[in-house]
């Protein structure tokens, strides 16, 4: 296989030796027949189909359920990377719920001049419906992606912060099932550390966080907004792998001052609420008045003790691309640690030195939305036109405060089967953390995202992106 030039390859580093944690796999791989192989990547892909693993694509015209390409080539991380990651992740999280429980409480790092006060006060995701409000057990973020890029062999970038209502997990956990049915061999030669636990670490995480005056053993529900929401499918995955129920808005009410499940034999009333829908949907009594999708009084519910919310309404300020660029400040600030992983630079435009330098630069930049997400409202300057990078021009100087920009990082590439062989492909990473009050769970290994065409940076599976089964090996 040939290694871009500049770029990491975690198979074969700079192209002159195999790196250690692929050993087994490439033995086993030089053995196989291609034709076999490039069969089980067609059978893998049927199976995709045949489970409904699809999600839609907002504004496509065909307006269809589209796959997500996967390929059966795995990411493998060594037992000592993972080690690493894991200690900054976990640093990482914990300082996001500080950082959560100070801003809607006594705001010490604002008062401490570590964050301008504008950064919070003139953001959308800032709630003040949360403020002086703790939620049960002190957790904000139950769960939480942190993305995370790789440049060298001991370079690792956290890209973005996920701390609202982060997806990805089922496609991990299906990714994982999809390799053991297609090479159970491989699962045999090589010690895999295992992810077919989240769904029951998800269920025991939110349970810990359940309201005091929960009594037995608590109920969970999912919230979906239903079938054409892009990410139904999780929704629904979840709910039946946790043993939860999944609800819509119409299936709740508020009844002597909880939230109940409509069943036939009555209300039943839901201590957590593990909701995939935006704080502006959750409650058209507090919100959006215009929402059919969350429900009604649901805040004050929860603001009386009543329910838990997961994630706690109001997180998507710690996952804001401009707070994300100070996420140093908030790590030493809460934690009086240097962070273990480090930030991709960042310009926030708002700042007139560096909206200079970055309208200078912008055919070498990264320009994103402090709001976007998804790969959507972005510019990758070297790959744009001379078009595209007059209309950013415009559009940043317009509105500057809602962009950051960053370098066009050397992602790393992993290999991905092609019918010419192995050939290079960047990737990112997105672990998951649970969060309860005494306990931080990091599922070992996480959803790798892939960028499908030779070249690409964007691994969004809405921008044409597939996946991957991350391998974390034992040892």
């Amino acid at each position: 296989m040939d290694v871009r030039p500049g770029y990491f390859d975690e198979m074969y580093g700079d192209g002159s030796a195999l790196r250690a944690p692929y050993r087994q796999y490439e033995e086993w791989f030089a053995r196989e027949d291609p034709r076999r192989l490039l069969k089980k990547s067609a059978d893998a892909e049927a199976l995709f189909r045949r489970t409904g693993i699809t999600f839609n694509v907002y504004g496509s015209e065909e307006g269809d359920e589209r796959l997500i390409p996967f390929d059966i080539v795995p990411r493998i991380i060594a037992a000592r990377e993972w080690a690493r990651l894991e200690r900054g992740i976990e640093q990482r999280v914990r300082a996001i719920n500080a950082f959560l429980h100070d801003i809607y409480h006594r705001q010490e790092i604002l008062r401490a001049g570590r964050i301008p006060k504008e950064v919070i006060a003139d953001n959308d995701a800032f709630l003040p419906e949360m403020i002086g409000f703790t939620p049960p057990g002190g957790v904000y973020t139950h769960i939480v992606g942190i993305d995370l890029v790789r440049t060298d062999d001991n370079d690792f970038y956290v890209l973005e912060d996920n701390a609202r209502t982060p997806s990805g997990v089922s496609y991990m956990l299906e990714n994982r099932e999809t390799m053991l049915q297609m090479f159970p061999e491989l699962f045999t030669r090589s010690r895999v550390r295992p992810v077919s636990e989240y769904p029951r670490d998800l269920r025991s995480s939110l349970a810990a966080t359940a309201p005091v005056r929960t009594s037995g053993r608590p109920l969970v529900a999912v919230l979906t907004p239903g079938i054409h929401n892009s990410a139904y499918f999780e929704h629904a995955f979840l709910a039946d792998q946790m043993g939860a129920e999944l609800v819509e808005g119409h299936d709740l009410s508020v009844v002597d001052g909880r939230i109940a499940m409509r069943t036939t034999e009555g209300p039943e009333p839901i201590d957590v609420l593990y909701r995939r829908v935006d704080d502006d949907y959750l409650d058209p009594l507090t919100f959006n008045p215009s929402s059919l999708l969350g429900v009604p009084g649901v805040m004050d519910v929860y603001r009386s003790g009543g329910i838990t919310i997961a994630n706690a309404p109001g997180t998507g300020i710690a996952d804001d691309k401009a707070v994300y660029s100070y996420m140093p400040e908030i790590i030493d600030f809460y934690t009086g640690e240097k962070p273990l992983l480090q930030n991709v630079p960042t310009w926030r435009c708002s700042e007139p030195d560096s909206l200079a330098y970055v309208l200078d630069h912008l055919s070498e930049l990264v320009v994103k939305e402090v709001h976007g997400s998804g790969g959507y409202g972005m510019l990758v300057g070297p790959a744009a036109s001379k078009r595209e990078i007059s209309r950013f021009t415009r559009k940043l100087k317009a509105s500057p405060a809602n962009y950051i920009a960053q370098p066009t990082l050397a992602l790393s590439t992993v290999p991905i089967l092609t019918r010419n062989g192995l050939a290079p492909r960047h990737v990112d990473l997105r672990p998951f953390a649970l969060v309860s009050p005494n306990t931080i769970r990091i599922t070992p290994g996480g959803l790798t995202r892939v960028a499908m065409k030779r070249g690409s940076l964007v691994v969004n599976s809405s921008q044409g992106g597939g996946t991957k089964d991350t391998w974390v090996m034992e040892d």
